[in-house]
């Protein structure tokens, strides 16, 4: 295994032993805040979603679905990669190229519709280019994650015409903090054998806060119930079974660190931080290939509140992002991806006029790719967007309406070489538009709704790909006449809560007048042998429905419910989209009594009969997990837990997974971690 772990000696000692680490991080913080308790606090920051609205409205008030994640239910809930850790949130399933590559996908769409930021600012990595590509966020370090379900591209571009995932990890502090505060995780075992370990700490004294946080991840190859290649895919081309019980290549080695500091005071904040990680892993589709992965984040913020004035509060958000990695094969380089660039965004709340309360945004995004090698099926591109956005509230008693607009523009520009030898030059003004409401019944009861227009100009490859892309096992082909993919969607939800039960059930349609996406065209590259796979605009049909609710039935039993359905269809010729989630419904029952915590949670698949044309059907699971969590009686807060997943030892494939039938998930395990927090 290649160790990427020394080239960031320069930012932490990251060469210690991951056990080590993981061990010293979750026993070592919590006594040493025996000699800072008497001058120091916890840092309390609400979890605030306010991804989905920039006024910080509490969730219940908000007229677009949004699930928040944090504290100790993320912690718990922690996975390898993003996707994995969202996957069985309604609405929301994963791309899982094997355990190490895994993008959330929300209400059946993913890729450059679903928009992927840290602190508010969009990610810039090459994770949507391929699904073997990672996301360049480790769950490890994030202190909460919001999740849109449905459009957001009003505030955040067409890349949110399917929803976003905001992860917040909090490096540059906003409050005033005087003393210390920190937390600490390390798990062991698992299907995938992990010894992790994460540490952060914030320190302060009521006008300076600095933060530092470090982690480290390894894994083995995935153990699975049984073979990598399904039954059905051996039937239909004659794959041989092998790996049984192993998944080849699926073996990782993550480690990071990052360092910030601000200036904190009444009625505002300025703040700097910097951050390194470094990802290598194997990926699976492919026995002796590796993804050496390393990136440098830069990000600055900033906010002033209590403004004199038509203005209220500014603020500011930018990030400059120097990401590369490299596709290994047997040890030597193969393909190099570069992405390179700044994105940031100011927005400012005015004063409520004539009742109407908002805010007025500028954005943009400068980014530089390229892509070197072999294997290289996209040209070197420079992509520019600019946009600004106003979003708007008018209160009326209990009720509210909601409204706004975006006006965009976009030119995404490749250039010539030797591989591909015409630039071209392509140009969109993408504008998108929303109206909803907000109807309170009752103490108990609401409604919401929301109507969008949403535009999206064409990402690169979409444009400008041609060539072999062994992850999806197609030669690609993207259309430089590709014009704005154009959607109109309406979503409503009804909400009910009342004595510590809450039960949310919505449904949403979503039409595109052109669709871009990536259709077999049944011919066959003469080189390289693979199918020749166009990327092409059709007209489609989103629909769906959610479910989500949770009842208080006494003082320490809580039962949970949720459920999804998606159905999508290139209505052009009345086929079935591809790789769309099945019916999903799941529950489960969460104990608690004094320090002791436990819960049993059971998600069941169903089967996915509604594929497109040459794609396989996929058999349901039953996915059965279990929890068993102790808070030691001392003074500070140190919790140790124990994780069964996959209690059946089903054979789980996401139908939405390009590798279902080669990479199925991980085994019955057991995962056992402590977490401390002070």
């Amino acid at each position: 295994m290649i160790n990427t772990v020394k080239r960031t000696a320069h930012l932490a000692q990251l060469t210690l032993n991951p056990v080590w680490l993981a061990l010293t991080a979750a026993l070592a913080l919590p006594m040493t805040t025996l000699h800072a308790e008497e001058h120091s606090h916890t840092l309390d920051i609400d979890n605030v979603p306010v991804t989905g609205n920039p006024l910080g409205v509490a969730s219940d008030d908000m007229v677009v679905p949004v699930s928040v994640l944090g504290g100790r239910e993320l912690s718990l809930r922690r996975q390898g990669t993003l996707g994995e850790t969202l996957n069985g949130i309604p609405g929301v399933t994963a791309t899982q190229f094997g355990p190490n590559a895994s993008r959330p996908i929300i209400r059946g769409l993913d890729g450059e519709r679903v928009r992927i930021m840290q602190n508010g600012v969009g990610i810039l990595d090459a994770g949507s280019l391929s699904f073997d590509h990672a996301v360049a966020i480790d769950p490890l370090i994030i202190e909460q994650i919001d999740v849109v379900r449905g459009p957001a591209a009003l505030l955040y571009g067409g890349s949110a015409v399917g929803g976003v995932v905001n992860a917040i990890d909090h490096r540059i502090p906003k409050e005033s903090l005087n003393g210390a505060t920190g937390r600490a995780e390390a798990r062991f075992g698992g299907p995938d054998n992990t010894r992790n370990g994460a540490a952060v700490i914030d320190v302060g004294n009521g006008t300076f806060a600095i933060h530092a946080d470090i982690y480290t991840r390894e894994t083995s190859n995935l153990d699975i119930p049984g073979y990598a290649v399904s039954k059905r895919k051996a039937l239909a081309d004659g794959s041989a079974r092998t790996n049984n019980g192993k998944l080849a290549n699926s073996s990782a080695n993550a480690d990071g660190a990052a360092l910030g500091a601000a200036w904190t005071f009444d009625t505002g904040y300025l703040g700097i931080s910097y951050a390194n990680m470094n990802n290598n892993y194997g990926v699976v589709a492919e026995e002796n290939v590796r993804i050496d992965m390393d990136q440098q984040r830069w990000e600055l913020a900033g906010e002033v509140r209590e403004l004199r004035g038509p203005l209220q509060k500014l603020k500011l958000r930018l990030a400059h992002t120097d990401y590369q990695h490299v596709e290994l094969e047997d040890g030597e380089v193969g393909t190099t991806f570069k992405n390179r660039g700044m994105e940031g965004s100011l927005e400012a709340t005015h004063v409520p006029w004539a009742g109407v309360n908002g805010v007025v945004g500028y954005q943009f995004q400068n980014t530089r790719f390229q892509a070197l090698g072999e294997e290289a099926f996209v040209p070197n591109v420079v992509t520019q967007t600019q946009a600004l956005y106003v979003y708007e509230e008018l209160p009326i008693d209990k009720h509210k309406i909601t409204f706004g607009g975006r006006l965009g523009e976009t030119s995404v520009n490749s250039t010539a070489d030797d591989k591909f030898t015409q630039a071209f030059n392509n140009r969109f003004n993408p504008n998108s538009f929303a109206l909803g409401g907000l109807y309170t019944i009752d103490d108990a009861w609401s409604a919401t709704a929301n109507l969008s227009h949403n535009e999206r100009a064409p990402s690169y490859f979409e444009l400008y790909a041609n060539g072999e892309h062994v992850a999806t096992g197609q030669f690609e082909v993207g259309s430089v006449n590709l014009d704005k993919e154009v959607s109109n969607g309406i979503d409503a939800q009804l909400k009910w809560k009342a004595n510590g039960h809450s039960v949310t059930f919505g449904g949403y349609v979503t039409r595109f007048q052109n669709f871009i996406g990536l259709f077999d065209s049944g011919a066959t590259d003469p080189v390289s042998g693979l199918p020749i796979a166009n990327f092409q605009a059709v007209p489609a049909l989103f629909k769906g429905l959610e479910l989500d609710g949770k009842f208080a039935l006494n003082d320490e039993w809580t039962l949970k419910l949720r459920g999804d359905y998606v159905h999508a269809k290139d209505t052009r010729n009345n086929e079935y989209l591809p790789r769309i989630s099945p019916w999903r419904v799941g529950g489960g029952l969460d104990y608690r009594l004094g320090n002791w915590n436990a819960r049993v949670d059971v998600l069941r698949a169903f089967k996915q009969n509604d594929v497109a044309e040459n794609e396989l059907k996929t058999d349901g699971y039953t996915n059965l997990s279990a929890l068993l969590a102790y808070k030691l009686p001392v003074k500070y807060h140190v919790e140790l837990f124990a994780k069964a997943n996959n209690l059946l030892n089903d054979e789980i494939r996401e139908h939405a997974s390009f590798l279902k039938d080669i990479s199925p998930a991980g085994s019955r395990s057991v995962l056992i971690g402590a977490r401390a927090d002070f």
